[in-house]
């Protein structure tokens, strides 16, 4: 169980790594004017979203569902996890909503500016701070 904690733990900061780093890419991309500088965020985006985040993503579910799986009843009875797990359930959410806007790039109809991308740069801090502080003090 601890062998799949620690990996859950590695998977989850991957993830967290591309949650990071991807708005901060579509802020520099969004003031990107010539075709050089827009094909080479495409391309580091591309790989940033499908390569490292969906990866991270898709193996820090799979390994948080391994462990409920270890003891379904006593973590399901665990108010906090409902929260946390809800928290999570949004964080997917807005990982695919980075992908739209991916999307919206490569098709070049960007509509936002780089201050929305800096806005919504800050959303992963606020999920992680929630998320790990939910995990570690188990506040209820």
């Amino acid at each position: 169980m601890l062998w799949t904690k620690a990996f859950h733990i590695i998977f989850m900061v991957t993830w967290f790594s591309g949650l990071f780093y991807l708005p901060r890419l579509y802020v520099y991309h969004a003031n990107a004017r010539d075709t050089v500088s827009r094909k080479r965020f495409q391309v580091m985006e591309k790989k940033l979203y499908y390569m490292i985040m969906t990866p991270g993503a898709v193996l820090t579910l799979l390994s948080g569902a391994w462990i409920i799986h270890y003891s379904p009843g006593a973590y399901l009875h665990m108010h906090w996890l409902h929260l946390k797990l809800s928290l999570v359930f949004f964080l997917v959410l807005y990982h695919l909503y980075l992908g739209k806007l991916l999307k919206a790039f490569h098709r070049e109809q960007n509509h936002h500016t780089h201050v929305f991308y800096r806005w919504i740069n800050e959303v992963p801090a606020l999920f992680l701070t929630a998320i790990v502080i939910l995990a570690v003090v188990k506040p209820f």
